[in-house]
Parts: C-alpha cells; sequence; structure tokens
C-alpha cells in the first residue's frame, strides 16, 4: 500500500474552466477515494481542517482534501463561495475522473457534500458531516459562533479573530498563538475577506434570508429524504456554532442516517476529538456495503 508524505505545502493543482482547484493527496492512488471538504470562516483551509487526521484515513483511502474556491488556496470565485463550492466539487471529480467517492464534510464542507449527494446521489457511496447541517430547532439562529464571524468579518481585528475562535472549542487551549497569527495572515489577505463578507456579513445574511422568503424553490433541508448515501452525522455535544438541535432534522429525514455526539467538544469534532472522531468515522466507511 502507498501512503503518500503529504505536508501543507504539498498542494497539487487541477486546472478547470473556472479556475485552478488546488487540494492535498495521500494514500492509495487505487484505494477507494476520499473526498474532504472543508468549512468556512477566516482562514479556513482543508489542511488546517483534516490535515491530522491524514495519518488515520491514508492506509485506507485514496484521500482528496479539496481547497474550495475564495477561501485563500484555490483560485477567487466573484460568486457567493457557497454558490461556487457545489459546481466545484463536480469539476474536481470530473478533473481527477472519478465516479464515486465516499465524502467527510466539515460544517460548509458537510452541507456542501450533502447537496452533492441530493443532486448526484449516484456519486456518493458514504456521507460524513461534521455540525454544520440541517436548521436551529430550538437554539436562536444565527447561533453564537456565527454571530461572532460576523462581527470579525465586518470590522476584522485579532481579538475579534480570537472571539470567534474561542466560539469553536470547547477547550481554548487548542486555540494556539500559531493558530492566530496563521488564521489572521490568511483571512485578512484581501481577496479571502471580500469573498468572506459576501458569505458571512450581517447584510449577506439579511439578504440570503430575504431571497430565501422569495424562492419558489425548497431550502435545502427541506430535500434530505433525497439522499441516498449511507451518512454518519458527527456532532460535538458543546457546539456553538451549529448547535445539536440543528441534528434533529437530518437525523430523520436521510433515511439511512446514525448520529454520533462527542462529549467535551465543540465545532471542530476532527481536531478537538481527533482520536474518537477519526474511530467512529473509520469504522463507519470501512463497513460492508
Amino acid at each position: 500500500m502507498i501512503i503518500a508524505e503529504v505536508s501543507s505545502a504539498d498542494v497539487r493543482e487541477l486546472p478547470t474552466d473556472q479556475g485552478v482547484l488546488r487540494y492535498h493527496e495521500a494514500g492509495d492512488p487505487a484505494a477507494r477515494p476520499l473526498l474532504m471538504l472543508h468549512g468556512s470562516g477566516p482562514g479556513v483551509t482543508g489542511w488546517r481542517n483534516f490535515g491530522e487526521n491524514l495519518p488515520t484515513f491514508a492506509p485506507h483511502f485514496r484521500c482528496l482534501v479539496l481547497e474550495l474556491p475564495g477561501f485563500g488556496v484555490s483560485d477567487p470565485t466573484d460568486q457567493h463561495p457557497m454558490a461556487a463550492a457545489l459546481p466545484a466539487v463536480g469539476r474536481f471529480l470530473d478533473g481527477l475522473g472519478l465516479e464515486q467517492v465516499d465524502v467527510v464534510g466539515n460544517s460548509m464542507g458537510g452541507l456542501v457534500g450533502t447537496r452533492f449527494a441530493v443532486a448526484e446521489p449516484e456519486r456518493v457511496r458514504r456521507l460524513v458531516t461534521v455540525g454544520g447541517i440541517g436548521r436551529n430547532i430550538f437554539s436562536p439562529a444565527p447561533g453564537e459562533g456565527l454571530n461572532l464571524l460576523m462581527e470579525f468579518t465586518e470590522s476584522p481585528s485579532r481579538e475579534r479573530l480570537v472571539a470567534w475562535l474561542h466560539s469553536m472549542v470547547f477547550d481554548r487551549s487548542i486555540v494556539t498563538e500559531q493558530m492566530v497569527e496563521e488564521r489572521w495572515a490568511q483571512a485578512t489577505e484581501p481577496s479571502t475577506l471580500e469573498a468572506a463578507r459576501r458569505m458571512y456579513s450581517r447584510a449577506a445574511l439579511e439578504g440570503m434570508t430575504r431571497a430565501a422568503e422569495r424562492s419558489p424553490e425548497p431550502p435545502y433541508w427541506a430535500m434530505l429524504h433525497r439522499v441516498r448515501a449511507r451518512t454518519l452525522l458527527t456532532w460535538g455535544r458543546d457546539d456553538r456554532v451549529s448547535p445539536l438541535d440543528m441534528a434533529l432534522v437530518p437525523m430523520r429525514t436521510i433515511p439511512d442516517a446514525e448520529l454520533h455526539v462527542l462529549p467535551n467538544c465543540g465545532h471542530w469534532a476532527m481536531i478537538e476529538q481527533q482520536a474518537a472522531w477519526e474511530a467512529v468515522v473509520l469504522a463507519f466507511l470501512a463497513r460492508a456495503d
């Protein structure tokens, strides 16, 4: 089995008709492909979300960590980053000649993976989400973490960045000075910050709400019954960005879904409860059809 050594500097490029998509790859090229989709927020990258998880998954899968457009690694986009992400997944798989993959998505990446599984059900064998999908049932919306994210996006400062990062975790010691500096550098890069404001400013959120109210199309969470992939919903019990009650709709409406809740854990389950999260996800993905 081939397990490639990979680091944050080892970025591969896939030219497409809508810009270059960049990604990291680890594992045996002949193994089952596992597409890993990152979340959103200041300074996010696929590598920062999943780089530490690759040693566990690379011995079993061909791991592909895609950097979505507009977040500072793949090419910028003039679209709303969420709108650009879904077609980027299809272009990426087509460009690599992949007909079917397993998908692991954190937060926004879980939403993108879920929407892709609705749109092209034959292309997703297994789906794993880390928070982020569904809708608030008992908790207020937007939640605490999203409000802090909007405050940072509208008026960036290190203090606001730290406040948002603290809302992402149960254990604040995870938020190191190195993490803050790395996130600050990427989050304040002009094109990345501009894309973040299209997604997470107060005006952008209010515009999205008005558009949804006028739209004749159902919201994505009303279409979850169309997911055909076996699905594992993973959630931090102490998630302050996408509170646990959001899991109720997808747990109930995705036909073949199961929910695993991790204690003492915020929004970044794959980081904060790394060993436990990896164990349950690996067992799920390895289960026979």
